[in-house]
């Protein structure tokens, strides 16, 4: 006979109905920046797990507004609180910043910004129980797993969830906003076109592994007009990546989705934070918990060049006028897109393969990226930081390009070089 489930399926339903979408006037905007650690000489040296452990232990006791946490391939992410202004936020980062670089360098280490590793191949420094059973599980669909947690890095920006409008649309509106609108920014700021030194084929090689793990924690729920019972639906049906106990071993048994957990409440029942753990195992391209997590960026080079993908994200979400040019951009964009979920659709498919060489990515992104740079000041963004966003889009966007290119090029000029150095012996 069942154990009787801690809570019901209904109660563990209407909580994910509850807390998905946190409504009311967009006011808050943060952001998590993850980076490749790597040896200040030598980027291409892995670093030993034991000169990672000694930087976290530094680097926990800066006094940092920001949540600092390691990944399990030993990035380095710095999550911030939830700032009131797109300025607060950055101001606050960036103070962050200007303690752990310094820290860093005087051990040596330094951080880069790519959306996947391009030197060596992944290896996991962190042995967590949540680490272990993550790795078992996505090693039943090949190695994209590993690449994903050790040798992946992002700018996630989280915006506020916003009005819920009357009617039928609720939130469906800025959900799918959300989605198309993530194609864009992934090609726009695609940054992982490389692999073990040599070109994948993809300008954002990140996306590619993604949509080769468990389609169904890391592809986006079905569209339609009602993203609440959606969500709910989707975090029941995901299977449950790892149950927590305290012997420290945590493998779930396989195929147990969280709603037949609830149901046969084997091998324990679950709890109310059960399910919200189990919320933060799933990897969708955008997750809803109260606010939108927008995952889809690379990691961008240069010391502050997160702030360009969190400026953009935060005017086209934060904006009512560029919101709704923005909408009115990217809706077109669901007839590439198709039934299929994010990121398996061929809209993603091609934000990662050509990026803004893709006419309609590139038409979307030349327009987006217009509509921001409008809204920015109306924001009281910086100067600086309109000016960042500017020269960005003169640099790439307007040209077709993507952080990408830079690195495909400098490879192949390299390789020019050595065919010439070669020839002339």
């Amino acid at each position: 006979m069942p154990v009787r489930p801690a809570v019901s399926e209904a109660e563990l339903e209407a909580h994910l109905r509850g807390i998905c979408f946190k409504t009311g006037p967009p006011r808050r905007i943060g952001v998590e920046i993850e980076w490749l650690v790597h040896d200040a000489r030598n980027p291409r040296c892995p670093v030993e797990p034991a000169r990672l452990k000694s930087a976290a232990t530094a680097l926990r006791a800066l006094p940092l507004t920001s949540l600092l946490t390691f990944e399990p391939g030993g990035q380095l992410e710095l999550s911030s609180l939830p700032a009131t202004s797109l300025t607060d936020c950055i101001e606050a980062v960036t103070a962050d910043l200007a303690q752990v670089r310094p820290a860093m360098l005087a051990m040596g280490l330094s951080l880069a910004g790519h959306g996947h590793n391009p030197w060596h191949p992944p290896r996991r420094v962190l042995t967590d129980p949540r680490y272990n059973a993550m790795e078992a599980y996505f090693d039943r669909w090949g190695s994209a797993g590993r690449s994903m947690m050790c040798a992946t890095a992002s700018v996630q920006v989280c915006v506020d969830a916003g009005h819920e409008e009357p009617g039928p649309l609720g939130h469906s509106r800025r959900w799918l906003l959300a989605h198309l609108l993530g194609a864009v920014l992934a090609a726009a700021f695609a940054n992982s076109p490389i692999s073990e030194a040599c070109p994948t084929g993809y300008r954002t090689t990140r996306q590619v592994i993604w949509s080769q793990l468990d389609p169904a924690r890391t592809l986006a729920p079905p569209p339609g007009p009602d993203p609440r019972t959606a969500w709910a639906r989707y975090v029941l049906d995901a299977p449950v990546m790892c149950i927590r106990s305290e012997d420290g071993h945590w493998d779930a048994p396989e195929g147990l989705t969280f709603r037949e957990w609830i149901r046969t409440g084997v091998p324990r029942p679950p709890t109310q934070e059960d399910l919200d753990y189990h919320v933060t195992t799933l990897f969708p391209p955008v997750r809803p918990r109260g606010h939108l997590e927008l995952r889809m960026i690379d990691a961008q080079s240069g010391d502050a060049g997160w702030i360009v993908p969190l400026a953009v994200t935060a005017a086209l979400f934060d904006d009512p006028e560029a919101t709704e040019r923005a909408y009115r951009i990217v809706k077109p964009l669901a007839e590439t897109a198709g039934s299929r979920p994010a990121p398996r659709n061929p809209l993603w498919r091609h934000a990662a393969r050509a990026a803004l060489t893709d006419p309609e990515l590139h038409t979307a992104a030349v327009a987006c990226f217009a509509a921001a740079q409008e809204a920015l000041p109306r924001l009281g963004a910086s100067p600086e930081v309109c000016a960042a966003v500017a020269e960005f889009t003169e640099r790439y966007v307007a040209r077709g390009r993507c952080p990408a290119d830079d690195h495909l090029d400098a490879l192949y000029a390299a390789e020019g070089d050595l065919i010439v150095g070669k020839d002339s012996q």
